[in-house]
């Protein structure tokens, strides 16, 4: 199971705090903005793209990373302990 919850939207930003359990994945999405990932835990979260293709991402609190719009993928967490991220998409 994948939770999203929406924290602040001011219409040219908006803030996403994400949980998935272990064996949950949020499915497939496609991301209309640019956005940054913060990791709330260390953890190893598997994105799947579109195509098939998979990698495994190392989330580590503190370290985080940006993606260009247009991504489209699954994101799921194959690990043992709940994952927590926080997402942050610029809308304009």
């Amino acid at each position: 199971m994948a939770t999203g919850e929406t924290q602040i939207d001011t219409g040219s930003l908006r803030v996403t705090r994400w949980e998935i359990e272990p064996g949950g994945a949020i499915p497939l999405h496609r991301h209309e903005h640019e956005y940054v990932v913060v990791p709330l835990v260390d953890a190893t979260l598997h994105v799947v793209e579109a195509d098939g293709s998979e990698a495994a991402v190392e989330l580590r609190v503190g370290r985080s990373y940006a993606r260009p719009a247009g991504a489209r993928h699954t994101v799921a967490n194959r690990g043992s302990a709940p994952l927590a991220f926080v997402e942050i998409e610029r809308l304009s």
